[in-house]
């Protein structure tokens, strides 16, 4: 299996590794003793991965002479709150963890954000260590040090930035994933090859990205390094990184005008769609671009529209994170593989969309 483990470096301070490989949660233990020395850890997972993983997990932490405790938390996205917060933190402590203790994020992207925000508080920070087993997570959300919340507000509005000891991402528990879940981390993949990777753009237009197929650990690898190029470059988010909100302002609305129904993925591919419509309606784009964007979206069962009014969205994104005083920044692709950042005034944002949802 050792030839099967594909590594990329983040070169963060402090930095880390993201290893890519089957079966790494029977091994995990083993590995993180690499980096962290056996301590107590507390496995945070929700309810639909503690069935699934929780067991094997700490079987390998306990066999590298880790002592585990676990919490899960219900899962979804209605659960990414302060109150889940709370609980986590009360459990740290009840659990007696210390600050050469450390904090293990077992799930997909709501685990892994809040597993690290309560690293980031707990004792003013304790090492954490992330185990996707989602695609979303594993292409995206693992990596780069991003841990939040959600306030009533908007998405992601309470966080920290917090880089984790290591990221073990088992490739094998992609196999476990409801298409509806395989398709919203597809999403985030995609925008990475809207982003950065034409080639990793047609992989997916081509249909070749699929649960099981061969080339996925290898995408996986190419959405980690985009992803750990930019972060070492801009880690606090300043200027380059704001790149990978691609999708995100209108996404995030789309997000918060549901109540959070709509799932992460499938509201970003929305958000992309959206984007490249206006970005040739408005002569943004250097090419066309939105035709191929949508149909390659399409054909990874993502939507590209929404009910919601352009008034609605443009309401809900007031909040967004990516606003400072009254501009907004968003992400325009120009052609597949680059896009850029165009500061806007809010009150034209409106108006944006509405020629994103009717171009």
């Amino acid at each position: 299996m050792q030839n099967d483990f594909q590594t990329i470096s983040v070169g963060t301070i402090p930095n880390y590794t993201v290893t890519i490989a089957p079966g790494l949660l029977e091994q995990c233990g083993q590995l993180l003793q690499r980096v962290i020395p056996p301590c107590k850890a507390a496995v945070i997972t929700d309810t639909n991965v503690a069935p699934l993983y929780l067991e094997r997990t700490k079987a390998s932490l306990e066999n590298a002479g880790f002592s585990v405790c676990s919490f899960p938390f219900p899962a979804g996205e209605q659960s990414k709150n302060l109150n889940t917060l709370s609980q986590i933190l009360e459990f740290l402590a009840q659990n007696q963890l210390t600050r050469t203790d450390c904090v293990a994020a077992l799930g997909g992207g709501v685990t892994g954000d809040m597993a690290g925000l309560a690293a980031a508080l707990y004792l003013r920070g304790i090492r954490y260590v992330q185990l996707p087993t989602s695609l979303l997570a594993a292409v995206d959300s693992s990596v780069g040090g991003k841990t939040a919340v959600d306030l009533s507000a908007g998405k992601n509005l309470a966080g920290a930035f917090l880089q984790p000891a290591a990221v073990l991402c088992d490739t094998s528990c992609l196999s476990t994933l409801p298409p509806l879940f395989f398709a919203d981390g597809a999403a985030e993949a995609i925008k990475t090859g809207v982003l950065f990777d034409k080639e990793l753009f047609t992989a997916f237009q081509e249909g070749l990205v699929r649960p099981g197929s061969e080339p996925l650990p290898r995408v996986i690898a190419r959405c980690v390094a985009c992803k750990a190029g930019v972060v070492e470059r801009d880690e606090k988010e300043q200027g380059e990184r704001k790149l990978l909100n691609l999708g995100h302002t209108v996404g995030h609305a789309i997000e918060k005008c549901s109540g959070f129904t709509v799932p992460h993925g499938h509201a970003v591919g929305i958000g992309m769609a959206v984007i490249a419509r206006a970005a040739e309606t408005l002569g943004w784009a250097k090419e066309p671009l939105a035709g191929c964007i949508s149909a390659c979206l399409a054909s990874n069962d993502l939507p590209t529209g929404t009910a919601f009014s352009p008034e609605e969205l443009a309401e809900a994104a007031l909040s967004d994170k990516k606003r400072s005083g009254d501009t907004i920044t968003l992400v325009v692709p120009e052609r597949i593989g680059h896009c850029v950042l165009k500061k806007l005034p809010v009150a034209e944002l409106r108006s944006v969309i509405r020629a994103g949802m009717e171009g």
